[in-house]
């Protein structure tokens, strides 16, 4: 009898400063057979962002029009902008037997689990609210205001952790170690007995 694996639908997803995105590149560095969605924003490109690397950036009007036609599976106003995940981008993936691994927010989160329940819900964070904060102030790119209301978020955002699968902490300078448990936890679900059978 041959059994072959499903493809897997990885969420990553914590609070603002966890380093998500560090995370997401240097997984990406490690050359494994995954499709990595590149998630739609409203919001205006940062300096050191790349067009369709780190973001799609459209418009207000696009990403509206991005809603009415069905285009995304999950979207939300965050902090003031549109984010969404495109469907295409995710179903092509799993259709060719890859991997497909995503970054949301925890409510962008939530969403996909009513959707796909057999998605793979990770919760990144800091090690608390104290190094979210620091991390944040770090990056010098929101104002007090905004500074606030992102840890009044975290802190929302922890309160959900038992609705996803994992949780693990991006200790400051353990990048790697990080890298090395999500790979372990993919290479986990891969064996999961259930999964085997096509079920969830």
């Amino acid at each position: 009898m041959h059994l072959q694996s499903e493809p897997l639908l990885i969420v990553i997803s914590g609070t603002s400063g966890a380093g998500k995105d560090s995370v997401i590149k240097a997984l990406q560095q490690r050359g494994l057979p995954i499709h990595f969605v590149v998630t739609a924003t409203s919001r205006p490109k940062r300096p050191n962002e790349v067009e369709g690397v780190d973001y799609l950036f459209v418009t207000r009007q696009r990403f509206e029009e991005m809603i009415a036609n069905d285009e995304l599976i999950e979207h939300a106003v965050v902090y003031g902008e549109y984010k969404g995940v495109p469907r295409q981008q995710v179903m092509e993936a799993l259709a060719s037997g890859k991997d497909v691994v995503l970054r949301v927010d925890v409510q962008g989160a939530l969403t996909l689990r009513k959707q796909f329940p057999q998605a793979v819900l990770i919760f990144l964070s800091a090690e608390d609210l104290q190094e979210v904060a620091a991390r944040l102030e770090s990056r010098s790119t929101e104002e007090a205001e905004e500074l606030r209301r992102r840890l009044d978020t975290a802190q929302w955002e922890l309160e959900h952790l038992c609705d996803f699968d994992y949780w693990v902490v991006n200790r400051r300078g353990q990048l790697q170690q990080t890298v090395d448990i999500l790979i372990a936890i993919i290479q986990a679900e891969h064996h999961r007995i259930c999964r085997q059978r096509g079920l969830p």
